[in-house]
């Protein structure tokens, strides 16, 4: 049985509470794999390189919305 009853609970609930727990979380209490790491320095370097081929985080939830919202 687990330590918390959320047989009760609604999937959106669940999902809530989820959510709130993973918010709690400081960032440097979850570890990345060393393949996790490798590929966000890779990434950092890309950008880096050639920093006009991103594109913002709001433009990308804004298309994110407009096609799932």
């Amino acid at each position: 049985m687990p330590a918390i009853d959320y047989s009760h609970m609604t999937p959106a609930e669940k999902l809530d509470l989820i959510g709130e727990i993973w918010d709690s979380m400081e960032a440097d209490a979850i570890p990345l794999t060393d393949a996790q790491a490798a590929e966000l320095d890779s990434r950092l370097a890309m950008l880096a390189e050639n920093p006009k081929d991103g594109r913002d985080g709001y433009e990308v939830l804004a298309d994110l919305r407009r096609r799932f919202g």
